[in-house]
């Protein structure tokens, strides 16, 4: 059977360790598949679970680290082209920006037959100044002429790679969108409601807002809590907030909470009411999406938001930045409702639309697990990839 060796930066939560680990469990048995990944930030929620659960043992290379330095990458280069040289692959698929470039380097220089590269967003936007994002943009340029295929998590993340950035052409790229396991978002959600909310204290008459994801400045949590100050003063609703997530911005953000007035907390025993609450990262995320009315993103830039997806998979409402490939990922007005980036306004207005009306956020929830259910099961991702790959080792 052909062999797969699989890339990954690191296994921190997010789509792209799904990505792999699903990838890697259920292409079996046409492929044999060995997965690779970096070393966890210590900023990061640990994901090792997630492949473990699966019955997957993974190959962890400490060197390959999510920060740029050269006497690291060097030596991770140096030991994917090992790995290569040991498992000799047929298919050497690397996933997101730093396993990109050194596995895809490694692989071009051991003669592997197919390469392909999976864009989990980009850093083209919102990451980097000018002269930085050029200097990205020529360096996956070079590395798409080194690859068989490119995969885009939507339409859009491929317009934006083939016609904005011209990184290759269109014919290279295949739209092959993330699939997860999402039938466990349908499961005793009433029981999981009431055991969140009796978890943090939460009346029948509070509105909960949660925002999902690392705590990285690329998710404009100043933003959010801008329009939370905004939303509380235009409402008369009672509002809970909670933060869940981890990240180097973490006391940036706490910092912001303090200079607009909210109040805020990170004991889940605190006696005091709090606005907001900082939980840090929950594994169980069934049970958060469970336990509140709506969710929040307010990113620069975006892949595919695993936590917009689950959001709708657990029917709720999601109020969003409209940035990346967010538009494939939600029914516009149906069940998110969108704002231009950094549009704190618009933004503001559409939290209060869904605060306001229990109407339009039952409606809107409704919507979604329907959207979901077989656009982002990984049973369609497996089927996609497997004839992908086929096709490649065809050529």
């Amino acid at each position: 059977m052909p062999k797969v060796l699989r890339i990954i930066n690191r296994f921190n939560l997010g789509g792209p360790t799904y990505n792999a680990a699903y990838l890697s469990k259920y292409m079996s048995p046409d492929f044999e598949t060995l997965l690779v990944g970096g070393a966890i930030d210590k900023t990061e929620g640990n994901a090792e679970y997630i492949v473990r659960s699966l019955d997957l043992e993974p190959r962890v290379i400490p060197e390959m680290r999510r920060s740029l330095n050269l006497y690291s990458d060097i030596k991770a280069y140096k030991i994917i082209k090992k790995i290569i040289s040991d498992f000799n692959p047929d298919i050497v698929h690397t996933h997101a920006s730093k396993a990109g470039a050194l596995g895809r380097m490694a692989a071009y220089k051991m003669k592997v037959p197919v390469i392909v590269h999976t864009f989990h967003g980009h850093v083209f936007d919102a990451y980097f100044n000018k002269l930085s994002s050029a200097f990205y943009i020529n360096i996956e340029r070079y590395l798409a002429e080194k690859s068989t295929s490119i995969i885009a998590l939507s339409d859009i993340q491929k317009h934006d790679l083939a016609v904005k950035y011209k990184i290759c052409s269109e014919e290279k790229i295949k739209v092959i969108p993330l699939g997860f396991d999402l039938g466990r978002f349908q499961e005793n959600i009433e029981e999981k409601r009431k055991k969140f909310r009796e978890e943090y204290n939460i009346e029948k008459n509070e509105i909960v807002i949660a925002i999902i994801g690392r705590l990285v400045p690329i998710k404009n949590h100043d933003f959010f809590l801008n329009s939370v100050k905004t939303v509380c003063e235009k409402t008369k609703r009672e509002l809970r907030i909670f933060i869940v997530g981890d990240g180097e911005s973490k006391n940036d953000i706490q910092r912001k909470a303090i200079e607009l007035g909210l109040s805020q907390t990170e004991n889940i025993n605190d006696s005091n009411k709090h606005l907001i609450t900082f939980t840090s990262w929950i594994k169980e995320i069934d049970k958060v999406i469970a336990g509140v009315d709506i969710i929040a993103l307010t990113s620069f830039n975006e892949g595919t938001p695993v936590s917009l997806i689950e959001a709708q998979a657990g029917n709720k409402p999601i109020v969003s930045t409209n940035v990346g490939g967010i538009e494939n990922v939600v029914i516009p007005n149906d069940t998110a409702l969108l704002s231009p980036n950094n549009d704190t306004v618009i933004f503001v207005e559409n939290l209060l639309r869904l605060i306001e009306s229990e109407n339009l956020r039952n409606e809107m929830s409704a919507k979604g697990w329907e959207f979901v259910k077989e656009r982002f099961h990984y049973t369609r991702m497996i089927r996609d990839m497997r004839e992908l790959y086929s096709n490649l080792l065809k050529k």
